[in-house]
């Protein structure tokens, strides 16, 4: 059983999780030639996964795949769900609270794995873009499902690509973490939203994206309905940002033809990635609105890709700084150049 942990000097919660230390260091490869055999993701290996919460399959009964994305429980969860209820103190806690004993309780949440391919392959730069479509599809069913539920406030989904970035499977697959509260960065990214948008009256992600798409500097590509483009003020070498030009505050509630377009604005962007960084560690996170509000007018959701490509040491642990060593204005311009037909 997981436990949250309250902090009261910095004032966040902590996962304490110790199951997952009997994870399999089951890496095999980046260069996508691991031996698919015993892979509890592929097809006809389903026995091998939790149970299954969602999936996808083809309406072609001549098919030769069973489904084309599956959502299943992680077999190691960080939290779960079968917590009957999460305390009614737990998002009220703040770090001014007097500290009698330490505050704890049991880990309520969810931890999902959504499997991103029945076949065997890698990276996303391997699949289509509508392949990661249907991905796309599967994390907006599993984050209405979950906002119905009265514990959870927040959900993160995130993948990691590569042993420098958390992997431990190769088989291409993100995950999804809901959890009682909303997380740290999160809720400082929405005070701060907040308080630009009572200071100048506009969002300032829709100020960020006049400002890129104007000066041009550090866009990668663009469509019809998203722009992707490397921050001002990125904190790792070739960080982008994936972002919708319409307004929005909630992933889950993007409509069919934002989602087409997300899949081949992000598709392009990793494919890009791979191509500049010859087939790199990263992480992406979809971030989005709290459970527990809706058409937030300050808020802006939108994906976050960061590649590995540097090491964070103690400078950086010690004061949440982070040191870029590639300017975001030359990412860009390499990213760009990549031939895309």
């Amino acid at each position: 059983m997981s436990e949250l942990r309250w902090d009261p000097i910095y004032g966040r919660w902590v996962v304490l999780a110790v199951n997952r230390s009997n994870r399999p260091r089951a890496f095999v490869s980046e260069s996508g030639d691991g031996d698919a055999e015993d892979c509890p993701f592929c097809e006809f290996h389903e026995d091998q996964t939790p149970r299954e919460l969602f999936a996808i399959r083809d309406d072609d009964p001549t098919s030769p795949h069973p489904w084309r994305v599956r959502v299943v429980d992680n077999k190691y969860p960080a939290l779960t769900l079968t917590v009957a209820t999460a305390p009614d103190w737990l998002p009220k806690v703040t770090a001014t609270d007097e500290l009698r004993d330490y505050t704890s309780c049991a880990g309520v949440g969810s931890h999902e794995v959504i499997i991103e391919s029945p076949t065997h392959v890698c990276r996303n730069s391997e699949m289509t873009a509508d392949q990661l479509r249907d991905v796309l599809a599967a994390y907006q069913a599993r984050l209405n499902v979950l906002r119905e539920d009265p514990r959870i406030r927040c959900a993160v989904i995130f993948k990691n690509v590569g042993a420098p970035a958390g992997a431990t499977l190769e088989h291409v697959h993100s995950q999804l973490i809901a959890l009682p509260f909303v997380p740290p960065l999160f809720a400082a990214e929405l005070q701060g939203a907040q308080r630009y948008y009572e200071l100048h009256g506009q969002s300032v992600f829709q100020a960020m994206l006049e400002k890129e798409r104007h000066s041009g500097q550090r866009v990668v590509s663009e469509n019809e309905r998203f722009v992707v483009f490397c921050p001002y003020a990125s904190r790792t070498p070739y960080e982008m940002w994936v972002m919708a030009r319409a307004a929005g505050s909630h992933f889950e509630a993007a409509d069919a033809a934002s989602l087409d377009d997300l899949a081949s604005s992000l598709h392009d962007a990793l494919c890009r990635l791979d191509e500049v960084l010859d087939r790199p560690a990263y992480n992406y996170v979809i971030h989005s609105g709290p459970f527990d509000t809706q058409n937030l007018q300050h808020y802006h959701w939108y994906v976050e890709v960061v590649p590995r490509v540097t090491k964070i040491a103690g400078f950086e642990w010690a004061s949440g700084c982070a040191i870029n060593v590639v300017a975001p204005e030359v990412a860009a311009q390499r990213l760009r150049s990549v031939s895309r037909a």
